[in-house]
């Protein structure tokens, strides 16, 4: 994106300090002028000025305009350097530290949904994946998590943190179908799920080639050296026949 001038709101170093000198010698300035004034007004009167309260006057005007000077809405700090580890050279902010994947994970119904992407690209990252993005969110147009395996495929990954009596369905496939290669452009589609697919999903996912891992093999996938990851495994759903590319785990 092209960047027009200081748009950050931060006014630059020189600029702010050239301003604050105008604005210091104008109050000294306009304290002298009035000074100047008030001694010109009482010689015209014929009075005679005593030298130490004059003095006095003097110290007393210069300090009050030094302290409005100090005060001055435009008179601004700088602000605190930014963390050098919230943003990238490249201005975008880095990919959220992946959580360690435990025994612990092995319970994926105790964290939420934003937890459980994160626990799925962590299983990611053990299998070898580099990078690994958590994605999902508004507008992730049905992708949650997006990897790259050891060979050089890339996978996209929707989440679904569901309850074991709320079954992922064949709109939830086919919302995910229409931008998981055509938007995001994956090479190994996976929906995984802590609950199981109806059969018209899972039919529906045999047809496009997309895998589905349900609790069961999501288990099975979270315990090292159970199962090879989804997108290395061309095991079938038992009872449901995929179609060529298809691959639905179980």
């Amino acid at each position: 994106m092209t960047r027009r001038g200081n748009r950050s709101g931060v006014p630059r170093s020189g600029a702010t300090l050239g301003r604050d000198l105008v604005l210091a010698v104008g109050l000294a300035g306009a304290v002298m002028g009035g000074l100047a004034a008030f001694v010109r007004a009482t010689s015209a009167a014929g009075t005679r000025l005593p030298a130490l309260p004059v003095v006095a006057a003097v110290v007393l005007l210069i300090g009050v305009a030094f302290a409005a000077w100090s005060a001055s809405p435009v008179r601004r700090r700088s602000p605190a350097p930014p963390d050098p580890g919230a943003y990238s050279a490249t201005g975008v902010r880095p990919a959220t530290e992946l959580p360690d994947v435990g025994a612990e994970a092995l319970d994926h119904a105790a964290v939420d949904a934003d937890g459980f992407e994160h626990t799925i690209a962590a299983l990611c990252v053990r299998d070898g994946c580099t990078p690994v993005e958590v994605v999902g969110g508004a507008g992730d147009l049905g992708a949650d998590v997006i990897a790259t395996t050891p060979d050089g495929l890339r996978v996209v990954v929707q989440c679904k943190h569901y309850a074991e009596d709320n079954r992922v369905g064949s709109q939830d496939l086919q919302r995910f179908g229409g931008t998981c290669f055509a938007v995001h452009d994956a090479d190994v589609a996976i929906v995984v799920t802590t609950s199981q697919f109806t059969a018209p999903a899972l039919e529906y996912a045999a047809a496009c080639g997309i895998v589905c891992v349900d609790g069961e093999a999501l288990a099975a996938w979270t315990e090292p050296g159970v199962r090879p990851p989804p997108w290395a495994s061309d095991t079938t759903c038992s009872g449901l026949t995929a179609a060529p590319g298809g691959r639905a785990l179980r």
